[in-house]
């Protein structure tokens, strides 16, 4: 999560609910990810990002989630274990009539393992800046198999924490903003699977 909250309210940057600013709960150290941040990433997911199954597995504010539902997601699933985050939350949902978004209590990691197997493309991992859940998030997300071949995991964290990709998997996008590392990982493609978008860094 990469700055902290100076308003009670976060904006979505792009698509059908562009320019809508959402609550956000007044619970200690929850920070969305900044306009800057979200601008680049969903830049660089743009080709992938309408019609994919998504998840947001530390929902928080909800700004990775909505803003991949407001960009055209087919589903977005948000994990939230803080009750006063999760009823928020649930009243954006409301607020927006965001029927593709589903809201689901609960940790990240206990999550992971209800999840079926190639059932997402875009999994959003923005946990605590002072956890050291993002690697381990990776490595139970690659080793559960639910992310589909071609699909991306987002993964924000300290900038001098700099993850190293799974087996199977590769670095797609690696970038600093101030304070944050923004890293996008991919699952790489067979070569008969090779009918999505490339840039030839899986090769």
């Amino acid at each position: 999560m990469s700055k902290s909250v100076k308003n009670n309210r976060v904006r979505i940057i792009g698509g059908d609910w562009r320019g809508r600013r959402l609550q956000v709960a007044d619970v200690p150290g929850l920070r969305p990810t900044g306009d800057r941040c979200r601008e680049t990433l969903f830049n660089w997911l743009q080709p992938w990002v309408a019609a994919a199954d998504c998840a947001d597995l530390f929902a928080g504010t909800g700004a990775l989630g909505f803003e991949a539902a407001s960009r055209g997601a087919a589903t977005v699933l948000m994990v939230e274990k803080h009750p006063r985050a999760l009823a928020v939350l649930g009243e954006s949902i409301e607020q927006l009539q965001a029927e593709q978004v589903t809201l689901r209590a609960g940790g990240a990691m206990s999550l992971i393992d209800s999840l079926a197997a190639n059932s997402l493309d875009l999994v959003f991992v923005d946990p605590p800046f002072d956890s050291n859940l993002g690697a381990l998030v990776l490595d139970r997300l690659a080793a559960q198999a639910c992310v589909r071949p071609g699909g991306f995991v987002y993964l924000e964290s300290p900038a001098k924490l700099q993850l190293l990709p799974p087996a199977g998997w590769s670095v797609w996008r690696d970038q600093q903003q101030g304070e944050v590392r923004m890293q996008l990982f991919r699952h790489r493609l067979q070569p008969a699977e090779r009918n999505l978008p490339e840039d030839g860094s899986d090769n």
